[in-house]
């Protein structure tokens, strides 16, 4: 990403000084670096208070309890997962603290369930079936509580911020569909490869 956003940097400046528009640039800079951290102070107590909510409910165990009832459709959606595997587990709290907008809490249980992963992974170097749907499902996650939008739109001087609560479940919710959809059409037209045969022979 740093380089991705280098490289944008240097074109931008590259194609003002060609037009002979450096004061722009210069001023548009500026003027984006204010804005920014004027967003960033609203977004602060907005921010505070939903993750403060969320964190409350992680506390009260609503979070494991959410944990304990996907568990079912967990098991049919990574079978070559054992139930008892602390993957399991791990992928079960990192889909929890998504749909609960908790993010922070979210991503050290999504780094542990790909290292877990890892572990079953028989081609190492090469993502299984299992860590792909999980990459896409972290991804597409569905949120109750999209804190972050809310927060933007508050910043933003929305009269309604939380407005957008069933928009939000609801494009998420497609998301995850395709995403499992996608993963598994593409795990079924790319097999992994068979294992290699040991080596040696009778003697």
């Amino acid at each position: 990403m740093g380089a991705i956003w280098t490289l944008l940097l240097a074109i931008a400046v590259v194609a003002a000084a060609v037009n002979g528009r450096m004061a722009d640039l210069t001023a548009a800079a500026f003027d984006a670096a204010g804005k920014a951290v004027v967003l960033s102070i609203g977004l602060t107590g907005v921010l505070a208070l939903w993750l403060g909510l969320m964190r409350v409910a992680e506390e009260a165990g609503l979070v494991r309890l959410l944990a304990r009832l996907a568990r079912p459709a967990m098991r049919r959606l990574f079978p070559s997962v054992p139930p008892d595997h602390p993957a399991m587990g791990a992928m079960l709290m990192n889909f929890s603290a998504n749909l609960f907008g908790l993010g922070n809490a979210a991503t050290p249980f999504g780094i542990r369930a790909m290292q877990e992963l890892d572990a079953l992974n028989p081609h190492k170097g090469t993502a299984t079936d299992a860590q792909a749907l999980f990459c896409a499902l972290n991804t597409a996650s569905v949120q109750l509580v999209p804190a972050t939008v809310i927060g933007l739109r508050a910043a933003a001087g929305s009269r309604a911020p939380a407005e957008i609560l069933g928009a939000c479940v609801l494009a998420s919710a497609c998301g995850v569909a395709v995403a499992i959809a996608a993963a598994k059409l593409l795990g079924r037209l790319f097999p992994p490869p068979a294992p290699a045969a040991p080596a040696g022979g009778e003697g």
